[in-house]
């Protein structure tokens, strides 16, 4: 039973990995502009990081290292520095632009400016991290997380229309500023395929104790979970397409977007007011759990949520001050909403060094025994490969020509 309750570890993962700032932005923005002609992005996004995180798992489960503590064993020190600095520095943008998501919530809630909540919501981030174990930030998010389902709701109730939303899992061009179309998918890709999500779950897995007993589970946990976060994020993009598509509402600002619920009548307001709120405090969690979970492994250092902070000083000092800083970033005022957008971008664009250590670890068998991916597991990091590396390539330019 206990294992069955675990499922929460991918809940939790796929909330704040998918319904949070970056996917309410880009899913909302991707609607609201070109219909459902999006939607293959969220589904293909959604693939992708299925697949890493069960990887992710199964690495944990099978050797007992996550991530960033293999890649440094595997790639040594010097290799591990690169995709520490890069992903650290966009994480940190991720990070802020989670704060900045809450603190957008509470000041639709109260109408005081998001910067003055800034040190508010870092505070609570940072004391739910100090007091807290992981089981709490797991099982506790989870349940708060199920809130926005209210996005399936309002899809649901506008029945879009089915040929429409098929129509819309296969790429195609619009007729009107194609730089800007790419670069919303490619912000959508960057907002579902972020590196903190698996280097995340494959620290939870450590700290729930698998093992290859729980290998089935993991497999389960990595479909359902990446699974409920991508038809959460895909729901947004419908919603935002029969809600704002019709007036031609070009999405430019967050408080915009809090109309998206308008389906549920005089509720939806404070439903997405909540949803906004608690998915990005989760991500935000999240975020910095991961960014100091790969320093910490990194370094060889003590770490651990379920530890206590004096037996591991340094960890705690690594999410103290990462969370401080993401706070500074939110108090100079910086628009969220492009603040959201150009993180999702250079998410993107740090996708290779991310991945490419996949292909090595997953057939290790010093790391994952008679667990090694076979041909289609092989076959899809390659072509995440070249997606990201793709990705790579066109990120920035794309946030020069169509980020506007």
């Amino acid at each position: 039973m206990k294992k069955i309750f675990e499922i929460a570890l991918g809940v939790v993962t796929s909330v704040g990995g998918f319904l949070e700032v970056g996917s309410l932005a880009t899913s909302a923005q991707a609607g609201a502009e070109y219909r459902f002609q999006l939607l293959w992005a969220v589904v293909l996004g959604t693939l992708c990081l299925t697949f890493l995180t069960e990887m992710s798992g199964r690495l944990a489960a099978v050797s007992g290292h996550t991530i960033p503590a293999a890649m440094r064993e595997r790639f040594g020190f010097t290799f591990f520095l690169i995709p520490l600095t890069l992903v650290g520095l966009v994480s940190l943008l991720v990070l802020a632009s989670e704060i900045g998501g809450v603190c957008l919530a509470l000041q639709l809630a109260t109408g005081i400016a998001f910067p003055w909540w800034a040190s508010v919501v870092a505070f609570a981030v940072w004391l739910l991290l100090w007091k807290g174990t992981f089981g709490l930030i797991e099982y506790g998010v989870s349940l708060l997380g199920l809130i926005t389902v209210a996005f399936v709701v309002a899809a649901v109730r506008l029945r879009p229309d089915i040929a429409e939303l098929g129509r819309g899992l296969l790429p195609s061009l619009p007729r009107d500023d194609p730089a800007h179309y790419w670069y919303i998918a490619v912000s959508i890709l960057g907002a579902s395929i972020t590196p903190y999500l698996f280097y995340f779950y494959s620290s939870g897995a450590v700290e729930d104790g698998w093992n290859e007993s729980h290998l089935r589970l993991n497999r389960v946990v990595a479909t359902l979970g990446m699974g409920f976060g991508g038809g959460l994020a895909a729901a947004v993009l419908i919603v935002a397409g029969l809600v704002f598509a019709p007036q031609s509402i070009r999405i430019e600002s967050y408080e915009q977007v809090a109309l998206i619920l308008t389906p549920l009548g005089r509720a939806g307001f404070w439903l997405f007011v909540a949803a906004l709120g608690i998915a990005c405090f989760a991500a935000a969690l999240e975020v910095t759990l991961a960014m100091a979970y790969m320093v910490a492994q990194g370094m060889g250092w003590n770490w651990g949520e379920n530890v206590k902070p004096r037996r591991a000083a340094r960890f705690c000092a690594t999410y103290t001050v990462i969370v401080a800083l993401a706070a500074v970033i939110v108090v100079t005022g910086v628009d969220p909403l492009k603040l959201t957008l150009l993180a999702m971008a250079l998410t993107a664009a740090t996708l290779p060094v991310a991945v490419v250590p996949f292909l090595f670890l997953m057939n290790d068998p010093f790391y994952v025994r008679e667990h090694r991916n076979g041909w289609l597991g092989n076959g899809v990091v390659l072509a995440i490969i070249l997606l990201a590396s793709i990705l790579a390539v066109v990120s920035i330019p794309l946030q020069i020509v169509g980020g506007s």
